[in-house]
């Protein structure tokens, strides 16, 4: 996973266009992308190294034998969701269309397995050659895109097609291609995962099954979309959700008690709330400071947990926040033996109607946990149950492209002008 998704490389070629990708480079920082510049040795002449660092406050390589034992051209590729070159001169274009890779540049659009968007520049008697007019073909087939220039003056008094698109422009192709975009700018998000433990004593506990996957991606699918997200885990977290990720900010905790706390304090700080942990319903009365010996272990009093979905819209019609946007997650369970090649989608429509009144939240995500189904998958499947009166029916599918469905919804709902 990359920081906010929106992970790209800016490539600069060597035309007198250059200059114009620094604010290029701005309006895509604007979007929430973040940047990394690599240009061409020869583009330097226009606009320095100095100058690329400044603007995108990273570090800048150049050269392809620079750093060469941290292999700058794959570890350049790696986890970027696009690479966009502007300006791409005549000369890039042949290169590509070729496969040459003798330089930093050339080398990271060969490594890279992402959406590889090209801005040519240059004067039009070179983009009108035949040989630029096959290499673009060629590239295109390919599946690169490749953005066609603009009319207008060239750097002498020549008028003709080639000059550097406008920003704009280049942006929304970008987004086009990423089938994202940053709408979620400014607004903080707040996303609960994992399942809550309550202990017994020292080696023992009650706990729910969920691997968290679906709050992880909807914590980087939020963070994707240029939102701030605060991910509040209980349990584990996937060796690649260590790093510290730009956007999101995680809270470990391990209890119903200790999540409540966090999603508590929170809570009025945020746009929009997903309450997608499985929280323990109950806990031990008594937690033993010690192992409970296996012959003593026979009845455990239980006391019920916080309901926290409850507390989140409590909190919410206290502060006054009708704006603020709660997602609810509930899971149920089918006899498949009693109930063999029955659909329980109705089943999963009644449930979700029944905890959205109950809650009084805008959304409820269902699904059907049978059989251990939904639990540590990348996949589900269920029924989106909203507020107006809106059902729809999710089929088999990503978590991650639920989340991003769920965060369409929700985004559809702020007001353009809120904070």
């Amino acid at each position: 996973m990359f920081p906010r998704g929106r992970e790209i490389i800016l490539g600069i070629s060597a035309s007198i266009s250059a200059y114009k990708s620094a604010d290029l480079l701005r309006r895509l920082q604007d979007e929430g992308f973040l940047v990394t510049v690599v240009p061409t040795k020869s583009s330097l002449n226009f606009v320095g190294a100095a100058t690329w660092e400044a603007l995108s406050k990273r570090k800048v390589r150049t050269d392809l034998w620079q750093d060469v034992s941290e292999a700058a051209h794959t570890d350049l590729a790696r986890d970027v969701a696009a690479i966009v070159i502007a300006p791409t001169t005549a000369d890039l274009l042949a290169k590509l269309a070729a496969g040459i890779c003798d330089d930093l540049l050339t080398n990271v659009i060969m490594a890279a397995d992402c959406p590889k968007v090209l801005v040519p520049s240059m004067h039009p008697q070179m983009w009108q050659n035949l040989a630029t007019v096959s290499n673009v073909k060629t590239l295109r087939e390919r599946g690169f895109i490749v953005i066609d220039p603009d009319y207008g003056r060239m750097t002498g008094a020549d008028i003709g097609i080639g000059r550097y698109p406008e920003s704009a422009k280049i942006i929304s192709t970008l987004n086009s291609t990423l089938e994202r975009s940053a709408d979620l700018i400014g607004k903080k998000i707040l996303v609960s995962a994992g399942g809550t433990i309550e202990p017994i004593d020292p080696v023992r506990f009650i706990g729910n099954r969920s691997s968290g996957k679906q709050g992880f991606a909807l914590a980087y699918a939020a963070a994707m979309r240029g939102a701030d997200v605060h991910l509040v885990v209980a349990g584990e977290l996937p060796d690649v959700e260590k790093k510290k990720l730009e956007g999101i900010t995680i809270s470990a905790i391990s209890t119903a008690a200790e999540m409540a706390a966090v999603m508590r304090a929170e809570a009025p700080f945020s746009d929009a709330i997903f309450m997608s942990a499985a929280v323990a319903d109950a806990k031990p009365a008594k937690s033993m400071g010690k192992k409970i010996k296996k012959d003593e272990l026979r009845n455990i009093e239980l006391n019920q947990n916080e309901d926290i979905l409850q507390t989140l819209n409590q909190l919410r019609r206290d502060n006054g926040n009708a704006g603020q946007q709660i997602v609810g997650f509930a899971a149920e369970t089918f006899d498949d033996e009693l109930d063999s090649g029955k659909s329980h989608q109705q089943d999963l429509i009644n449930a979700g109607r029944k905890k959205l009144n109950q809650k009084g939240v805008d959304f409820i995500y269902v699904n059907d946990v049978s059989g251990g189904k939904v639990f540590g998958s990348d996949m589900t499947a269920g029924v989106l149950v909203c507020n107006d009166g809106e059902i729809l029916e999710v089929s088999q599918t990503s978590k991650l492209h639920l989340s991003n469905l769920l965060l369409d919804k929700v985004s559809a709902r702020f007001q353009p002008n809120q904070a």
